[in-house]
């Protein structure tokens, strides 16, 4: 899997669990899919992104 792909899969899944934790837990739960949506745009147009960091040093490509 290449780092671009975890990405991906590491905001998909963060979305999904926010989304059950806002229907289920606290309407306040909205604000993490808020901020990863944020955090996609901002990476799109600096290149930087703490998620493929944290996944390079996981090892991968």
């Amino acid at each position: 899997m290449t780092v671009d792909n975890g990405v991906r899969v590491v905001a998909g899944g963060i979305l999904l669990v926010s989304l059950l934790l806002t229907a289920w837990v606290h309407p306040g739960f909205v604000w993490l899919s808020a901020f990863v949506g944020a955090n996609l745009i901002q990476s799109a147009f600096t290149g930087f992104c703490p998620a493929a960091m944290v996944l390079r040093r996981m090892g991968l490509k």
